[in-house]
C-alpha cells in the first residue's frame, strides 16, 4: 500500500514500473484537488456541451493538450534543463496567457468575434442575440498552455521522478502517466459538469441556450479574472506568495492561496452564478413566449 507521505517525498533507486505507477496516481491526485489550471477550464467547456459524453470530450481534449507539455517537461526535466522553473515564478504569465485565450473563446461564443470589451450593459445594449457553439478543439490550446503552470505535482515528476528513468527514452514517460492520471478525473469531472444542465427539465432548445451562454460567459468572465490576476502577480510577485494553510498534507488542499481562490471565483461564483443567470433568461422568455436565441 503507497502512503501518500511515499507518493509527495518519493524516495531515490526506484524501478521504471514504480516511477510511472507513482506519476499515474499524482495525475489522479491533480485531476481531483480544485487546481486553478484545470477545474475552470474544464467545467467552462465541458457545461458549454450539456451532455456527459461531450462533457467527457472537453476534459479528454483539455487534458491531451496538457499530457503533450507534462511529457515535455519530464524530458527537460532529465536533461536537466528544466532549472527556468526553480529560478523564476511563471504564474503570472501563465495565469495572463490562459485568461486571455479563455475571454477570447467566451468573447467568440458570445458575440461571435475574438475580440470584445465587456460595456454592452453600461450603454444599454444586451449581448448578441445569437451565440456560437463551443469550440471544443480550443480546450487543446488551453492545455498546452495550463501545462506550464508548475507546482508541488509538476515538482515531483519533473526533478525527482523524471531524473530516475533508466535513459533519456524513457523521460517523456513520467509526465505522460501524469497527464493520464489528470486525464482520468478530468474526463469523469467533465461528464459530471455536463451533467449539470439536467437538474432542470428543459427541452433540447433551451438546455442548449443555457449551456451556451453559461460556458461563455465563464470563459469571458473567468478569463478576465485571470488576466488581472496574472497581472497582479507579475507586477507584485509577493501577491503569489499569499497562503493559509489548512493543515492538509495533499497539493492544492493544502492551503487557501491563489490558486485555489481563482478555482473558487472562476468555477463557484462566474460558473455558477453565468448558469442560474442563463436559466432565469430562458424562462423568461418562456413566460413572455419568445423566441429563443440561435446557437451558430
Amino acid at each position: 500500500m503507497i502512503s501518500i507521505e511515499e507518493l509527495l517525498n518519493p524516495s531515490n533507486g526506484l524501478t521504471l514500473s514504480t516511477i510511472l505507477l507513482f506519476s499515474y496516481i499524482l495525475g489522479l491526485l491533480h485531476g481531483v484537488t480544485p487546481d486553478e489550471h484545470t477545474w475552470p477550464i474544464t467545467f467552462s467547456y465541458a457545461i458549454g456541451k450539456y451532455s456527459t459524453k461531450k462533457g467527457m470530450k472537453a476534459g479528454f481534449l483539455f487534458s491531451l493538450g496538457f499530457t503533450i507539455q507534462r511529457a515535455f517537461l519530464t524530458t527537460l526535466g532529465f536533461l536537466g534543463l528544466a532549472a527556468i522553473y526553480k529560478e523564476y515564478n511563471l504564474d503570472g504569465p501563465v495565469y495572463l496567457i490562459v485568461g486571455i485565450v479563455m475571454a477570447i473563446a467566451g468573447s467568440y461564443i458570445l458575440h461571435g468575434r475574438y475580440i470584445h470589451l465587456p460595456i454592452d450593459r453600461l450603454l444599454g445594449r444586451n449581448e448578441n442575440e445569437d451565440i456560437r457553439d463551443v469550440p471544443l478543439k480550443m480546450t487543446i490550446v488551453h492545455g498546452l498552455i495550463a501545462g506550464f503552470g508548475f507546482g508541488a505535482y509538476a515538482t515531483i515528476i519533473t526533478f525527482i521522478l523524471a531524473p530516475q528513468v533508466p535513459g533519456l527514452i524513457y523521460a517523456p514517460l513520467p509526465g505522460l502517466m501524469f497527464g493520464l492520471g489528470t486525464m482520468t478525473m478530468q474526463i469523469i469531472f467533465g461528464g459530471m459538469f455536463a451533467n449539470i444542465m439536467k437538474l432542470k427539465k428543459l427541452n433540447e432548445d433551451e438546455m442548449r441556450i443555457i449551456a451556451g451562454k453559461s460556458a461563455g460567459r465563464t470563459l469571458y468572465y473567468g478569463g478576465l479574472t485571470f488576466v488581472i490576476v496574472g497581472l497582479l502577480i507579475i507586477a507584485f510577485p509577493i501577491i503569489d506568495n499569499f497562503s493559509i494553510s489548512t493543515g492538509n498534507p495533499i497539493p492544492n488542499l493544502d492551503a487557501i492561496n491563489i490558486g485555489f481562490l481563482l478555482v473558487v471565483s472562476v468555477v463557484g461564483l462566474i460558473g455558477i452564478s453565468s448558469i442560474i443567470m442563463s436559466f432565469r433568461e430562458v424562462e423568461k422568455r418562456r413566460k413572455q413566449n419568445k423566441p429563443l436565441k440561435k446557437v451558430l
